[in-house]
């Protein structure tokens, strides 16, 4: 006999399949729609022209994004319609919109630096991108136009002339600081000081996230609805909070425009939002089913982005804060009953802040250790003072900044906004320089951030008892931590450039001074700093791995194996006879009697770069591509 209990579960089970069905139709409508042109090799040096859409200003030139571009150097129906090109020259001149032109070598989107490692191919697919490259002289300007110019790039230029305007008021870093803030432009802050805020635990204060767009929009909600307060016919007739509210919505939505709408802003407004127009309809605010829509409409608009740590890392730390939230709701400390005193709000504001702090770092930690291979262990203390710093003293002053801009008077603002971001500034290079401030760990396995992922969901999502069952797979992930073992050979795309580790677990790079963004990548991941991996000349062995290097290759010996890294044809034949894997930068055209294993160049062609662990028998290699 089917019951109703039996047709609730066959009801949830259908709409399990649909969802899950309806989000790979989605994906797949999503790929298809931005199909384009990808570059299909390196181009010779030549004239590249096409319309700006996007520049981002860095201390030291810049990146430009261009449009319908064109290529001397590439035939039209195998050149990409977008374009980014690293330019070396000051581009506060340069303007979206804008036709120019620039001798430039153009590249395909790089691949990944090693399995596993972040897929930049990937990312700049889905930004219609089909090419990177760098300029070889400066731009040269042909036409303004803003004909066929679409509102992404009239917002881009609108960013772009608001960051000028910003970094003209505030002299310096904390010029860059702050519109980043307020425009979402980063790009101007110089490395070392986003390397202190990432070791201080303080970069999310860089990322537009809930913090910026809740501010705004409570600080607007409380100026407007303040404002209509002291005029009595309206505040007794009307319903103002309402009014406040739906104030509050446009302003969020205008801050989230002019800060680039990425993936956590997206999420940030989505949920202040669906809050704010709770309370025009008087329902409650904040809940799980508030995230869950909050996601629903960020994968319905960029499904790749769940594959990206915006999205992990923002939608983590939302549900263990709303989980936490929605277990203590009902506690009078909570709800701030009995203190009403100055200081005990104060005590309870900053406590909420480190509360806030630590349940949010806790939950963005295993995902931070799988993108980014760290977690920022001093960032709680660094929390307590710079976010209420944020929040009291440098938001406010960006709202009237914004508010002051149509009038020419923003330095008003700007100036003591600046102030504030001095100290937040001193605050994380002060935690940075702790010799604790930050705990390096190598790159967690995919299956491990599942299963911490599945188990978080479980512990955040139920409501009784067994919800703490979900503390088993979030350590079983964890603990996949410390059981992973790095390659102990690892190959770039062209097969010149490797690193080895050795039975220690120190890794030497072939080269300290060439490809430092792949080497970068090989160190972090395998849980190092720059500084603290090893390198070897053509003249300097590595003792514990036997390793020797000429002019024509590498030999190394590890658990009996003999690997031999050629990158000249004159060392192949020797060592095809000799060694038991062979890795060539050149093709290989015959069989090597010796070697159980052969990589040529054809192999790091198709598949990239290449991931080899020793076994003693047949190795295991893993690429890019497989």
């Amino acid at each position: 006999m089917i019951t109703r209990r039996h047709v609730q579960r066959l009801r949830t089970i259908g709409l399990a399949v649909a969802l899950v069905s309806g989000g790979i139709f989605v994906a797949q409508l999503a790929t298809i729609s931005v199909e384009h042109t990808v570059l299909a090799e390196r181009s010779p040096p030549g004239a590249i022209t096409g319309q700006i859409t996007k520049i981002d200003i860095r201390p030291k030139g810049g990146r430009v994004v261009l449009d319908n571009a064109r290529s001397t150097r590439v035939r039209a129906d195998k050149m990409p319609d977008r374009v980014r090109l690293q330019v070396r020259e000051p581009l506060e001149s340069f303007q979206p919109g804008d036709w120019v032109t620039v001798r430039a070598v153009i590249t395909p989107p790089q691949p990944p630096s090693a399995p596993g490692a972040f897929d930049f191919q990937r990312h700049l697919y889905f930004q219609g991108i089909g090419a990177t490259g760098f300029a070889l002289g400066k731009l040269e300007k042909l036409s303004s136009s803003t004909t066929a110019f679409d509102l992404t790039a009239r917002l881009n230029k609108l960013r772009q002339n608001l960051s000028v305007r910003i970094r003209s008021a505030i002299d310096g870093q904390a010029g860059a600081v702050a519109a980043a803030l307020m425009t979402g432009d980063r790009y101007a802050i110089p490395e070392h000081v986003l390397e202190d805020f990432r070791k201080a635990g303080l970069a999310h204060l860089l990322a537009i996230s809930g913090l910026h767009v809740g501010l705004i929009a409570g600080l607007i909600l409380l100026l407007v609805r303040r404002g209509l307060i002291v005029i009595p016919p309206l505040a007794l007739r009307y319903p103002v909070k309402k009014w406040a509210s739906a104030v509050a919505i446009l302003a969020a939505f205008a801050y989230a425009l002019v800060a680039g709408a990425t993936i956590p802003t997206q999420r940030a407004f989505i949920m202040i939002g669906l809050v704010l127009v709770a309370v025009i309809l008087d329902r409650e605010g904040i809940s799980m089913r508030l995230v869950a829509w909050a996601a629903l409409v960020v994968l319905l608009l960029s499904p790749e982005a769940v594959l990206g740590p915006s999205f992990q890392l923002s939608f983590a730390a939302v549900i263990a804060l709303i989980a936490v939230y929605e277990s203590w709701r009902d506690r009078s400390l909570v709800e701030g009953r009995g203190l009403r005193s100055p200081p005990a709000w104060l005590f309870l504001y900053l406590g909420g802040i480190m509360l806030t702090s630590l349940i949010a770092s806790l939950a963005t930690a295993p995902f931070a250790l799988y993108h980014f291979n760290r977690v920022a262990v001093a960032g709680l203390l660094a929390n307590a003072i710079a976010v209420p710093v944020t929040g009291l003293w440098i938001m406010p002053w960006a709202i009237g900044a914004f508010l002051l801009m149509p009038f020419g008077l923003e330095n008003m603002a700007l100036i003591p906004m600046g102030k504030g971001i001095d100290l937040v500034m001193s605050i994380a290079r002060e935690t940075a320089s702790l010799d604790f401030s930050v705990l390096h760990l190598p790159a967690m396995p995919t299956y491990g951030l599942i299963l911490v992922a599945l188990g978080g969901l479980w512990l955040c999502l139920w409501r009784r008892r067994w919800r703490y069952l979900g503390i088993v797979p979030i350590m079983a992930g964890l603990l996949t931590i410390p059981l992973v073992r790095q390659p102990d050979l690892i190959v770039d795309g062209s097969g010149k450039f490797f690193a080895v580790i050795d039975s220690g677990g120190s890794m030497y790079l072939s080269s300290k001074t060439k490809a430092k963004f792949t080497s970068g990548n090989w160190v972090r991941r395998a849980g190092f700093e720059a500084r603290e991996a090893g390198g070897f000349g053509k003249t300097s062995p590595v003792a514990d791995l036997n390793l020797h290097c000429d002019a024509v290759g590498c030999v190394m010996t590890k658990l009996g194996q003999r690997i031999a890294l050629v990158t000249e044809d004159a060392a192949l034949r020797e060592n095809c006879r000799q060694v038991d894997i062979v890795v060539s930068a050149t093709p290989v055209p015959w069989a090597c009697p010796s070697a159980i294993t052969v990589i040529d160049r054809f192999d790091l062609w198709r598949n990239g770069a290449h991931a080899i662990w020793l076994t003693g028998g047949k190795p295991i290699v893993k690429s890019v591509n497989e």
